[in-house]
């Protein structure tokens, strides 16, 4: 069958004219993929971006975040663009904007720049592809909502879009591992660059597909909002720099309370902007629908929860836990494992109960697995002990995110199946930044905190780690560089401390003591993201007890406003 059937009966007109052709499901779905999986890359991959390039907490958090604000920063306006000069373009745009930043980032420069220099590179590949998955996201649902008009091939396309979506985030990590594990050691190149070589092949091979996807627009009343735009944009970047950069420059530093102040001030005058605007970039009108404002508010706080978790997963097997990214991505085979195993069922649920059961359903049982992985995080943390609780996130995480995506997108009429998708992938996507950036904040301060009282309370630690960071400046001038490097990153903070090894071993097979710092780091941070996966849970229960309360109760998932859309014929 080569394409989602609509009863000629119940179609509306424009339906009948225009059904979703199997080429443009494929495009949409393999553009998600696409996008998640360069998302979820590199949290696979930050024990060897440590390793190689010597990045500190923050720079760890910016490699991954420099991905996802701007993905954040201009869903909305990808939206309005799409549906002004067709979605195709930017289906097809996106992906090669996606390819550009990987080849910068796989072309960066080697051991012989400075870590800054690297660093700077890296993050302006990450941020170019991050505007490139920017467009991918919210065209590609818009793209299956335009084209499909009934329950059940809403249903299917949007089934098939998530399950893009989830195999990306599946794939990501794996293809971080197995690049890595295949080209380990290799003179020419870090072997994390491998990882993105690959994305960008498989950008190239999506910006193919998508030549073939049928366009659609939906250009009546739209136009472009500069000052809706800009106002959020700024907003959107102030708020998640404040808190990305806290636990470096200080939570009561002038920078940080500075963008505070500005994420408000910008999200005020973005509200105004959007009264004022005759094409609004977002309708506030339609946070005045019950269900999509509740769905909104869910899907922030609910992918917060979510993202928290997996970064949190990541940091603690692959930085503080030294397992390479091969046995790292093992957790996501886990997670993502399961959330393909209940795709199926998700539409199901939505099709024959209410959006709300199903998605506080989910949220509750990504709960239970937080709860879960936290009680077991103890100093010696193996999968054994954690396969069971990553498996009940992913079955909770599954149903959530189908559930975001039909409550928002379904609660609009089809003719602004753009600003909804790009609305519900903005929010989606700043709980997922969001996510991350909290939790290492919390996390790493208090980690930081920990440490500090350990030596503060310990004469002997205090004159270890004292004769520790002399023992470089009386080393042999040929070892004198790798004890400065060293006692660097003792000093950069927790995680630096816990990479740096406690012993070293002697040409004869004996072992010495060496930085006094590990035992204490490691136990820190182990305590510190158990924490994490702690404020994930609250946080899902949260969102769950506010899908339960404030969500409609009058309609299923899958119902949708059903007016005729307002779409273009293809050319």
């Amino acid at each position: 069958m080569s394409e989602l059937e609509i009863p000629s009966d119940v179609a509306p007109p424009s339906a009948r004219l225009r059904q979703l052709s199997l080429y443009t499901l494929v495009a949409a779905a393999l553009a998600a993929c696409l996008a998640e999986a360069a998302l979820a890359i590199p949290a696979s991959l930050v024990g060897l971006f440590q390793q190689d390039i010597g990045t500190s907490s923050s720079q760890l958090t910016w490699i991954s975040d420099a991905f996802l604000v701007p993905v954040s920063l201009f869903e909305l306006t990808f939206g309005v663009l799409g549906d002004l000069f067709g979605r195709k373009r930017l289906l097809i745009g996106g992906a090669l904007l996606l390819a550009i930043g990987e080849a910068v980032v796989f072309l960066s420069p080697g051991a012989g720049a400075s870590t800054g220099t690297r660093v700077l590179v890296i993050l302006t590949g990450q941020a170019i592809a991050g505007i490139g998955a920017g467009a991918l996201f919210p065209t590609s649902l818009a793209m299956i909502a335009a084209g499909t008009h009934t329950a059940t091939a809403r249903a299917r396309g949007i089934a098939v879009w998530v399950a893009g979506f989830t195999f990306g985030a599946f794939i990501g990590p794996v293809i971080g591992g197995v690049a890595a594990a295949a080209h380990y050691g290799s003179d020419v190149y870090a072997s994390w660059r491998w990882a993105f070589l690959v994305l960008l092949v498989l950008a190239l091979v999506s910006a193919g597909v998508s030549f073939l996807a049928e366009d659609s627009s939906a250009p009546e009343g739209r136009s472009l909002d500069w000052a809706g735009q800009a106002t959020i944009a700024v907003a959107v970047f102030t708020l998640l720099f404040a808190v990305i950069q806290g636990p470096t420059t200080g939570w009561g530093s002038w920078q940080v309370i500075g963008c505070f102040v500005l994420a408000a001030i910008f999200l005020a005058a973005f509200v105004v902007a959007e009264l004022r605007s005759p094409a609004p970039l977002l309708q506030l009108s339609f946070f005045r629908h019950r269900s999509f404002a509740a769905v909104s508010a869910v899907t922030v706080i609910g992918m917060f929860a979510f993202l928290g978790t997996v970064y949190s997963i990541g940091i603690r097997l692959a930085t503080i836990q030294g397992f390479s990214p091969l046995k790292t991505s093992l957790a996501s085979v886990l997670l993502v494992g399961m959330m393909l195993v209940m795709l199926p069922v998700a539409p199901r649920l939505l099709l024959r109960f209410n959006t709300k059961w199903v998605l506080g359903a989910g949220l509750v049982i990504l709960g239970i697995g937080d709860v879960w992985l936290a009680a077991a995080a103890t100093s010696d943390v193996s999968y054994g002990r954690i396969w069971a609780p990553l498996l009940i996130v992913g079955v909770g995480i599954a149903l959530a995110l189908a559930s975001f995506t039909a409550g928002a997108v379904n609660a609009m009429p089809t003719h602004l199946a753009g600003m909804a998708s790009g609305a519900n992938n903005m929010l989606r996507d700043l709980g997922a930044t969001l996510g991350p950036a909290v939790i290492g904040a919390v996390a790493l301060s208090q980690a930081a905190a920990r440490v500090s009282s350990a030596v503060a309370a310990s004469p002997s630690l205090r004159g270890a780690v004292a004769a520790f960071t002399a023992s470089a400046a009386h080393a042999p001038a040929a070892q004198r560089p790798a004890l400065e490097a060293a006692v660097h990153a003792v000093q950069s903070g927790p995680l630096g401390a816990n990479a740096v090894p406690a012993t070293v071993a002697l040409p004869n097979g004996r072992t010495i003591p060496f930085n006094p710092l590990h035992d204490v780091a490691y136990n820190a941070l182990t305590h510190a993201y158990s924490v994490g996966w702690v404020i994930c849970a609250v946080a899902a229960f949260v969102a769950a007890a506010l899908a339960f309360t404030a969500m409609s109760s009058r309609e299923r998932g899958m119902e949708f406003a059903d007016e005729v859309p307002a779409e273009r014929e293809p050319a």
